[in-house]
């Protein structure tokens, strides 16, 4: 299974709306890496949800509930892809992007290399290692 994070400015779309709305269409990337990484999603993987701009954490854990379609806000545009994502449960304790540079196997990923790519694929470890910081454990 593959693991990925989203990352959504929370004032636009936060954690607690997807968990309102029990699910969602993750749609309006703009980005070709972030679009190859929606195409690459597959069902039931895990997605770690982060709040950029303000607090720069991840906070939540979703699914891909319905791998890559046309996303529906450019549907006269086939190169852009949309994904729907549910909630499956929120971190014990936020995981932040300081602790992604600062620590050893986090450090590593892309998020703390690259950290503007809004969609981007985690390893195993990197996965392991938010559960564990988080005090969460893994579903």
């Amino acid at each position: 299974m593959a693991y990925w994070l989203v990352k959504s400015e929370p004032d636009v779309y936060s954690w607690d709306d997807l968990v309102r709305d029990g699910s969602t269409v993750w749609s309006g990337v703009r980005n070709y890496q972030a679009r190859n990484n929606l195409v690459a999603m597959k069902e039931g993987e895990r997605v770690l949800f982060y709040h950029s701009q303000s607090t720069k954490d991840v906070v939540g854990v979703a699914t891909v509930l319905r791998t890559a379609y046309a996303d529906p806000t450019i549907p006269e545009d086939p190169r852009w892809q949309a994904v729907d994502l549910r909630p499956v449960f929120k971190l014990k304790k936020p995981v932040t992007l300081e602790q992604f540079k600062a620590d050893d196997i986090l450090k590593e990923s892309i998020l703390a290399k690259h950290s503007r790519l809004s969609v981007m694929p985690i390893s195993d470890a990197v996965y392991a290692r938010v559960m564990n910081l988080a005090g969460s454990t893994p579903e």
